[in-house]
């Protein structure tokens, strides 16, 4: 079922006429420079009340700024999480090995290492729950700065490299925009997202819980330990913007002291750069297609992964067969198929079972289980549209 869809001037239309409506977003608290403390701090244990306690970001006016310290980086193609932009940061304490590399596994980080996400969007219309749909990762943030005159953040998470393994602390930002609270039991954050063509589309956006942060993050079922997920060579082998001029992103680590070992990065694995074109023809296009399923989906439908039972395994490195889905009658999906009979059909994406559950909104079909409440009509596009350019049937 697709999302209900109205006019942006219907839209705020109705906004306007509600007697709660506001005359403009939020307009910012004066910053309280005491409750951040931009030095970043790794913290042993326990769970602190606020993000601020980790000193790996600050406010300065109309910013959002990193630490000292504190490098940003990015992914070639990012999870989707209902269209939020996203602000990631490392961080290694003084003194701390760098990570070692792996070819395909994350990397291995010391203990120390605090990883930072923050969700946001662009503010839009009137409203302050008003959002609007950016598909460039880089919207708003220069290198080093966030522009806060001009988004709102909803949510920031924290993975920390601990003696006893990585731990995830969630985040929310309060409607000051200046603050945040601990939300380990999770919250839903009502929004209205707006896109280009003036449509609107109703987000109940989900900040996970701390054990639905494992349901991802536990990558081996064997062992049960979180591990962070985007920080493997082939999701950050490309270039960045930093403020400083673009540079690869494994040389500025090695560079920096965040990495080291591993090959040239002409050597190294790369996955392609996607940020929703659906201008792709052949390789390029199964090129995309497998990296956006890789960094979806792969986390989780791996020999290791929590959905391992299901015998769909799709990792880069397996190949277009039974194992990817191609003419497989899923092992339990109940009511997930939608009535299809494989997987994958070859050349008809609507027979095929893939991209019926990257549609759904149904809590008992709907793939992923998490991180998002509406489709991502362009990833289902592009999965769709390589599924239809393969050659056969079952």
């Amino acid at each position: 079922m697709k999302p209900v869809l109205i006019s942006l001037a219907a839209a705020l239309l109705l906004a306007a006429c509600g007697n709660d409506a506001p005359d403009g977003p939020a307009a910012p608290a004066p910053v309280d420079t005491a409750a951040w403390d931009t030095a970043p701090a790794f913290h042993a244990s326990g769970n602190p009340a606020r993000l601020e306690d980790w000193g790996q970001l600050g406010i300065d006016g109309e910013r959002l700024v990193l630490a000292a310290g504190v490098t940003p980086y990015a992914l070639n193609t990012a999870l989707f999480s209902d269209y939020a932009l996203k602000l990631r940061t490392i961080w290694l304490p003084d003194g701390a090995q760098p990570a070692q590399w792996h070819d395909d596994e994350t990397f291995d980080f010391p203990v120390g290492t605090v990883i930072t996400k923050t969700f946001y969007y662009p503010r839009a219309g009137n409203s302050f729950d008003a959002v609007a749909l950016e598909r460039d990762p880089n919207a708003h943030f220069d290198g080093a700065a966030l522009d806060l005159s001009s988004v709102r953040l909803i949510e920031t998470r924290v993975l920390v490299r601990r003696e006893d393994g990585w731990a995830a602390i969630p985040y929310v930002w309060n409607d000051d925009q200046r603050s945040t609270r601990l939300a380990r039991s999770g919250a839903f954050v009502d929004l209205t997202l707006l896109d280009a063509g003036g449509r609107t589309q109703a987000l109940s956006y989900q900040v996970p819980d701390v054990n639905q942060c494992a349901q991802c993050h536990v990558t081996n079922a064997s062992d049960g330990e979180l591990r962070p997920i985007g920080p493997r060579a082939r999701h950050i082998n490309g270039d960045y913007p930093y403020a400083d001029g673009e540079q690869n992103q494994l040389d500025h680590w090695r560079a920096g002291g965040l990495l080291t070992g591993g090959p040239d990065p002409a050597d190294a694995p790369r996955n392609a750069v996607w940020h929703g074109e659906l201008e792709l023809s052949g390789m390029a296009l199964e090129t995309a297609a497998r990296t956006y399923i890789d960094i979806n989906c792969a986390h989780c439908h791996s020999r290791t992964g929590h959905a391992r039972t299901s015998g769909l395994y799709l990792e880069p490195a397996d190949p277009v067969g039974p194992g990817l889905g191609v003419c497989k009658p899923p092992i339990a999906a109940g009511r997930g198929t939608g009535n299809r009979r494989y997987s994958i059909v070859p050349g008809d994406s609507h027979a095929s079972i893939f991209t019926f559950r990257m549609e759904s909104l149904r809590a008992d079909a709907m793939m992923p289980e998490l991180g998002r409440s509406v489709a991502h009509e362009e990833g289902v596009a592009l999965v769709a549209r390589w599924i239809d350019a393969m050659a056969g049937g079952c």
